[in-house]
C-alpha cells in the first residue's frame, strides 16, 4: 500500500492509504524521498483562507490533495520509456504522496552532488523565477523584496544570481533576514513595509528602487508597497492572495506612474517553464550560484501531517521550509 496526504475538510488533514495505479505506456514510477511544503499555498487550502467566488474557491474541493515539490527515485518505466532511467533521482510536482505515477518528460533529473532536501526547493524556485522577467532582473538594477518567506527566499537568490545590485528585503522577522542575506541580499530592513520607506529610498540614495516585489501574500501589502518604486517604477505581486477584494490601489499608480505586473506559477511560455526553470535551478545549485542550505526548519513523519499544518498554520513565523520525510511513512 501507498500513503498520501489527504484534506477532508477546512482545518482536516489526514495521512491515507491508496492502492497505487498501474503503470500506463510513458509514465515512470516514482518513489518520494521528501517533499517540501509551499507554507503559503498550502495554509490558505488548509484554513479556508479565501473568498468565496475566488478560483481558490473554485479548487479546493474535497477530498483534496495539494502539494507541489516532491524528490524521488524512479522506481518502475513503462512501455516507451528508455530503461536506463531506473533509479533516477527527480523532481516531480504532484501532491504529497509515498509514489505517485507521472509522464517520463516530467520526472526532472535532479544531478549527482545536489542534496535531496537543497533539490526539493525546485518548485517554489521555479515559481519564484517568474518575477524575473516581469521584474527585468539585470546588473544595475536596484529592488526591494517586501516579504521573506520562501517565495521571498528564493526571488531574493535568482536576483542575487542576476547580478542585481542592490536587493534589499524587508520583513518583520529578524531569521528571516539573516536567511536573506545568506541568499544574497545586500541590505535588510526589520519593519513592517508601511514604515520602512525612508529606509528603503535612503539605500537607494534618495530615490525609489526601479522594483518593489509583494511576495507575502497579504491584501493589506500591496497599497505600502506601492510607495515604494521610484517614480515611474514597478510593483511585481508573485503570487496570489485569497482574498482580492482587499486590496487597495493608493494615488501612486496614477500620480507617480507606478507599473503594477503580476508573476504566477501558470504564467508558462515556450522559453520559461518547468522543462526550462527546473533543470536551469539544479545547475545554479550545482555550481554554488544559488543556496538553499538552512532553509529548512522542521522535518516531519507524513503521519505527523496534523502537526506540520498546526504549526505552519498557528507559528508560520517560525517556519521556512517544512520537509515531509517519505523515507518515514509507517503511520504507527
Amino acid at each position: 500500500m501507498a500513503h498520501r496526504i489527504v484534506h477532508l475538510a477546512k482545518q482536516h488533514v489526514e495521512l491515507e492509504t491508496f492502492t497505487p495505479e498501474p503503470i500506463a505506456p510513458g509514465q515512470v514510477r516514482v518513489k518520494s524521498l521528501g517533499s517540501l511544503m509551499s507554507t503559503g499555498t498550502e495554509t490558505i487550502c488548509f484554513n479556508r483562507l479565501f473568498e468565496p467566488g475566488s478560483h481558490w474557491d473554485g479548487w479546493v474541493k474535497y477530498p483534496f490533495r495539494v502539494g507541489y515539490a516532491t524528490i524521488g527515485h524512479i522506481v518502475e518505466v513503462g512501455e516507451g520509456v528508455d530503461a536506463s532511467r531506473m533509479g533516477q533521482r527527480v523532481a516531480v510536482r504532484v501532491p504529497h504522496a509515498s509514489e505517485s505515477l507521472v509522464p517520463q518528460a516530467e520526472a526532472y533529473a535532479v544531478p549527482d552532488g545536489v542534496d535531496t532536501q537543497d533539490a526539493s526547493w525546485f518548485a517554489l524556485a521555479k515559481i519564484a523565477y517568474h518575477g524575473v522577467p516581469a521584474s527585468g532582473f539585470c546588473i544595475g538594477q536596484k529592488l526591494a523584496i517586501v516579504g521573506a518567506g520562501p517565495l521571498g527566499q528564493m526571488a531574493t537568490r535568482w536576483a542575487h544570481a542576476a547580478g542585481v545590485t542592490k536587493i534589499i528585503v524587508v520583513d518583520t522577522m529578524e531569521a528571516r533576514l539573516q536567511m536573506a542575506l545568506a541568499g544574497g541580499a545586500t541590505d535588510v530592513i526589520a519593519k513592517p513595509i508601511g514604515q520602512a520607506k525612508d529606509a528603503i529610498w535612503q539605500i537607494c540614495g534618495g530615490d525609489g528602487p526601479d522594483v518593489a516585489m509583494d511576495v507575502t501574500g497579504h491584501p493589506a501589502v500591496l497599497a505600502p508597497t506601492l510607495a515604494i518604486p521610484r517614480r515611474y517604477g514597478q510593483v511585481t505581486i508573485l503570487g496570489d492572495t485569497g482574498t482580492p477584494s482587499e486590496q487597495r490601489l493608493t494615488m501612486d499608480v496614477v500620480i507617480r506612474g507606478v507599473r503594477i505586473v503580476g508573476a504566477h506559477d501558470g504564467h508558462n511560455t515556450p522559453q520559461w517553464n518547468n522543462a526550462t526553470i527546473i533543470p536551469l535551478f539544479f545547475k545554479m545549485l550545482a555550481a554554488g550560484k544559488i543556496t538553499t542550505r538552512g532553509l529548512i526548519t522542521h522535518h516531519f513523519r507524513p503521519a505527523d501531517v496534523a502537526k506540520a499544518f498546526a504549526l505552519a498554520s498557528e507559528r508560520r513565523s517560525e517556519t521556512m521550509g517544512i520537509y515531509f520525510d517519505w523515507q518515514q511513512t509507517n503511520p504507527d
